[in-house]
């Protein structure tokens, strides 16, 4: 029922409400809808939060189910070989990088042909021979090995499947369905017999591997210049410390027992600080978030060194310099980038950023950026500075507003002090808007560590942790994020497997991230309200 009565002193509505809705006043039906606003974000996040737990939850149960099998397998035992195999490749390739700095030196320095420096290089060769034939038992023991533990593991696999075929027949009333299904429980004690005995095997091939590889460094040949010598010497005492861990290997293998329980809190600490993020593995799928979260975290931080300066400048330009017909055609120029897809921004990154910032490492100039040449158009460069474009309409708004709210009494007392208008803004109005910057920055980030289509168009998708050895360049290295992850995997997993759950998981890390940021920004504000209030 709607009453209207009559207006009073105040006018009508006026400030004494006579407008009444089934016996509420104006305020009240006002207030009943904003609060019922606020209310529908509450439950709304609450509902998304529910469902990410609900969905992600039971990851880490699945995880050390996972973690067991791969010790029950043996899968465990035969890493520690493969990563003595792995090891040996790594310093391989350390060898080979270093040949091809010698035979570039040849060419350059000593005007030697192609051939002149292949001929050069022979006892170089020679000598990279011998060091890479060190681990060839090794490496065929480990492949041996490798084929018992995967029929193994894929023994085990088919036996859990059929004993999960055989509870749905249950459970559908379907019992001599379900008594044909033989469901025989895998003896790894046994299976694991032709493993463990190849302990000596390993301690034989590990030997001769330790003999080899002495041999090979008493011929190492003398390089052309003290920088590949000196090279050439690191490379000896990195051999060296390799052959060194030859007795902790096998003191691993000699303790290792698959009975030894896996602890629940390894199922956490293998998502959180993994550094692995391997799916669909005929070996071992791991689930560790590191690669995702430090790919993220390099991808925003080029963004905001970009967007920073960019949307904080024009802020400040707009809202203290500009001209009134520069404020009317800037201001919305800026906001509009708001407006564009991220999936345009990202087609336009693949075609022509990518490509552009490649061809202008290319260039002989530029040769004294760090990274510079690079050959990867994809990578953390090109998705930084397109998430920057994204978070310059975001900082440079909320840092305007900042600006804005500045008492006018400031600026007119710093010119009434003489000040000029430079050093009113640079000591009094980005002071004292600094709680405002701050927010709008912490905001931008949240923007930016939340966008999906640019990185994984842009960001090179490579799972793995850069190279920070590499200093400055290792912007020029692709990576993966989270986001992208999600986005790029979500479509092929199964509903319920491990695999789903643990990308559940990665967005759950994502969630609770953006909401601290916002937090962050949110607090920021609220003191710089107080603190100008």
């Amino acid at each position: 029922m709607v009453v209207l009565q009559p207006p009073g002193e105040g006018g009508f509505l006026g400030n004494q409400a006579r407008f009444r809705v089934f016996g509420l006043t104006l305020d009240s039906c006002i207030k009943a809808f904003f609060g019922g606003n606020a209310i529908v974000a509450v439950v709304v996040l609450t509902l998304i939060t529910i469902f990410l737990f609900r969905e992600g939850g039971g990851f880490f149960s699945q995880n050390r189910d996972n973690l067991i099998i791969y010790r029950r397998a043996g899968l465990e035992y035969i890493d520690y070989m493969n990563a003595q195999v792995s090891d040996h490749t790594a310093l391989t390739r350390y060898l080979s990088d270093l040949r091809l700095r010698q035979f570039n030196q040849f060419i350059a320095e000593k005007k030697f042909s192609p051939v002149e420096a292949n001929t050069a290089l022979a006892r170089f060769d020679d000598f990279t021979d011998q060091f890479g034939d060190a681990i060839v038992p090794l490496r065929g023991l480990v492949s041996d090995l490798k084929d018992t533990a995967s029929a193994i593991k894929t023994k085990f696999a088919v036996m859990e499947d059929k004993k999960v075929e055989r509870q749905q027949l249950l459970a559908a009333g379907n019992a001599r369905a379900a008594e044909k299904i033989v469901v025989t429980e895998v003896n790894f004690e046994t299976e694991l017999k032709p493993i463990l005995a190849a302990l000596p095997d390993y301690q034989k091939a590990s030997a001769d591997e330790a003999a080899k590889i002495s041999s090979a460094l008493a011929i190492a040949p003398a390089l052309s210049s003290p920088e590949l010598q000196a090279r050439m010497d690191k490379f000896k005492l990195l051999a060296r410390d390799y052959v060194a861990g030859f007795p902790a290997v096998e003191k691993n293998l000699q303790a290792w027992d698959y009975r030894k329980p896996v602890p629940f809190w390894q199922s956490f600490t293998a998502f959180v600080f993994g550094r692995e993020w391997l799916t669909a593995s005929f070996w071992q799928d791991w689930y560790g978030i590191v690669p995702l979260f430090v790919g993220s975290l390099l991808v925003s931080l080029v963004a905001l060194l970009i967007a920073v300066p960019l949307g904080i400048g024009a802020a400040i330009y707009i809202n203290q310099l500009a001209t009134p017909l520069e404020q009317r055609l800037i201001k919305p120029g800026i906001e509009f980038i708001a407006a564009i897809p991220s999936v345009v921004l990202g087609f336009f990154g693949v075609a022509v950023l990518g490509q552009g910032l490649r061809a202008l490492s290319q260039v002989p100039w530029l040769a004294w950026v760090p990274g510079f040449p690079y050959a990867e158009r994809l990578n953390i460069l090109t998705a930084g500075c397109l998430l920057a474009l994204i978070a310059v309409p975001t900082i440079f708004t909320l840092a305007e507003d900042a600006l804005n709210n500045v008492p006018r009494a400031f600026q007119e007392a710093s010119f009434a002090l003489g000040a000029s208008r430079l050093q009113t803004i640079v000591k009094i109005i980005v002071p004292a808007s600094l709680s405002g910057i701050i927010s709008a920055v912490l905001l931008g980030l949240g923007r930016v560590i939340g966008e999906t289509m640019v990185v994984l168009l842009c960001a090179g998708n490579r799972i793995a942790i850069p190279d920070f050895t590499a200093g400055l360049a290792v912007v020029t290295q692709p990576v993966h994020t989270m986001t992208g992850i999600i986005a790029q995997e979500m479509g092929e997993v199964a509903r319920g497997s491990i695999h789903y759950r643990a990308l559940f998981m990665v967005g759950l890390v994502l969630f609770f991230l953006s909401l601290l940021i916002n937090w962050l920004a949110q607090k920021i504000v609220h003191r710089y309200r107080i603190a100008i209030g």
